[in-house]
């Protein structure tokens, strides 16, 4: 007749490498089941299983930002046009699937040449078997900016650059190695590009608390009032007297008498504001008293 069997089997507490097939190799697991029978072959059959090693990207060696620049002089020899700089930044190392990595950058273009700025993501495989070592690189994503005119520059504030869906980055293996970068790269004719390449680590656990968009805003914010620290002095002076401001002349004329006395009944039918004018032009208080 017909039997089932559950059967239930716990991981390994180590750490397991993430399922990945690549370009030279690969990472697979696999639930194998076994039918013996006496005096007759035994019977089995398997079926693939996905596991994935997950990676906080909260954790603080990848909320750091990574900034690089670099320059580039074109032409050769005695025919050099002018030198080409470019600097870019992302605010974190660390980013998930469906992100999307806000890049700032500045590029300057002294040269006499038309150059266009771009941005990619690269996926790095390593393999290494029997003491040797074997790599491939490709291009999973990437971006286009404008045109820049000899003598012009232009800035990406927070250009953003979208994660496809790839594996996630494997660090961890002795065999294979699955790595990332951001190349923000300017394409200059008739020459080699200017490239900078930052590092980056696709995880699969979301970064919690501010979103990268609240990062750029609060680091924005900070940035537009860093002007204000200058001008603070260490110690503010106190205000001046108030009778160095206003003369009394001046101040017995704005002063009002004291209304008369009323009643209750006709205290509540008059608006507040009229009990606070007596008090308006009173003096502030010392800086010392303060």
């Amino acid at each position: 007749g017909r039997h089932e069997f559950p059967f239930s089997f716990q991981l390994p507490q180590e750490p397991l490498v993430t399922s990945f097939t690549g370009k030279y190799g690969s990472i697979q697991y696999y639930v194998k089941a076994v039918l013996e029978r006496p005096a007759a072959p035994d019977q089995s059959v398997q079926t693939e299983l996905q596991v994935i090693s997950h990676i906080d990207v909260s954790s603080p060696a990848l909320l750091t930002p990574v900034l690089r620049s670099q320059e580039k002089m074109v032409g050769c020899w005695f025919f050099t046009s002018g030198p080409v700089s470019l600097s870019a930044k992302i605010e974190r190392k660390g980013y998930c699937n469906g992100e999307a990595i806000p890049i700032y950058a500045e590029i300057e273009n002294c040269s006499s040449r038309l150059i266009v700025p771009k941005a990619a993501i690269f996926q790095t495989q390593t393999y290494l078997a029997s003491g040797k070592t074997k790599t491939f690189r490709q291009m999973v994503a990437n971006v286009r900016g404008n045109h820049i005119a000899s003598g012009s520059t232009d800035t990406w504030n927070g250009k953003t650059l979208k994660i496809p869906p790839v594996s996630p980055s494997i660090l961890d293996c002795c065999i294979i190695r699955v790595e990332y970068s951001l190349a923000v790269y300017i394409h200059i004719p008739g020459a080699k590009k200017l490239m900078i390449e930052m590092p980056l680590v696709i995880g699969t656990i979301p970064c919690i608390g501010f979103s990268s968009r609240n990062s750029s805003i609060t680091s924005q914010f900070s940035m537009d009032m860093s002007w204000l620290a200058l001008t603070m002095p260490e110690h503010p002076e106190a205000p001046p007297n108030y009778a160095d401001v206003v003369s009394e002349e001046e101040f017995s004329r704005h002063v009002p008498a004291y209304p008369p006395p009323i009643d209750c009944e006709e205290q509540l039918c008059c608006p507040v504001f009229a009990y606070i004018q007596e008090f308006r032009f009173q003096p502030p208080p010392l800086y010392s008293e303060v």
